[in-house]
């Protein structure tokens, strides 16, 4: 084709894995791909601008759509990838009776925690959620605070308190490698401040659709990864030292049936002679 369609990918491991698996097949239908990839607050003020077609992918309605609704009819909304939501997580260790956010405004139970919550970049929706929820639910009054990093700085912080033996909150989401390493707790959410259950959409710029040939339109119609997968793939990626195309070419090549599904006999033909 005569141009490359752009892709723009969140600058976290999760997003990155998710992408590589759709630029792979995208590649495998015929498309050149370029990828672009920045941070949650300027990948969408660079597709909005019109520097990057495709977004993999948008967490709506609530994480991302503060950034998408003010060019929202500019954008065509293809398949959901995955369903992600955010959680505040604890140490299964806690007591039982902690169940609820709530539960740390109580002396007794903050007492248990690190006040410390090391959170990702300030663009992030678990980012924003978090500290509202810490004023909403005034655990500020018992020294909590909630503190932006990088995603290593989210994770390490958590790993460090249970290999020390001691409690902390962690501000994570679905799908994410940690998940299936750490026995966590979901704190329940009463306020209902974390946004519940998002759709991680692709949306691409309605005027760059004329970049995709049919197959690779179907795909992005079709694609369905789910949470298990973005998580198994995350993990390969952060815990395992494979790179996003590493881990998505093994997933591809030992499931092609699977991918085979979201794709018409066009699409199917195409990807066999590649």
């Amino acid at each position: 084709m005569s141009k490359p369609l752009v892709v723009g990918q969140i600058a976290l491991s999760f997003h990155k894995a998710a992408a590589a698996v759709l630029c792979e097949l995208l590649t495998r239908t015929g498309h050149v791909v370029e990828v672009k990839e920045a941070p949650h607050e300027d990948m969408y003020a660079m597709q909005k601008a019109g520097d990057v077609d495709l977004v993999v992918s948008a967490w709506l309605p609530a994480s991302h759509g503060t950034y998408v609704e003010p060019y929202a009819d500019e954008l065509l909304k293809l398949s959901v990838m995955y369903h992600p939501y955010c959680i505040w997580g604890i140490s299964d260790r806690a007591p039982e009776t902690i169940r609820s956010v709530s539960d740390l405004a109580k002396p007794q139970v903050a007492a248990l925690f690190r006040k410390r919550i090391q959170g990702i970049g300030s663009g992030a929706g678990i980012s924003r959620f978090s500290r509202r929820m810490v004023r909403d639910y005034q655990i500020d009054a018992q020294g909590f605070h909630f503190e932006n990093g990088t995603l290593e700085d989210c994770t390490s912080a958590y790993l460090e308190t249970e290999t020390e033996g001691d409690l902390a909150i962690v501000p994570l989401w679905h799908p994410q490698w940690l998940n299936s390493q750490s026995n966590l707790r979901e704190l329940e959410d009463p306020l209902g401040l974390l946004g519940g259950q998002d759709e991680a959409t692709l949306v691409l710029r309605r005027d760059a659709a004329h970049k995709l040939n049919s197959q690779g339109r179907a795909l992005l119609e079709r694609i369905q990864l789910g949470n298990d997968l973005v998580s198994q793939l995350d993990r390969e990626i952060c815990c395992n030292g494979k790179t996003p195309r590493e881990a998505a070419l093994a997933w591809i090549d030992a499931n092609r049936t699977q991918w085979k599904a979201w794709s018409t006999p066009d699409i199917q033909t195409t990807l066999q002679k590649s």
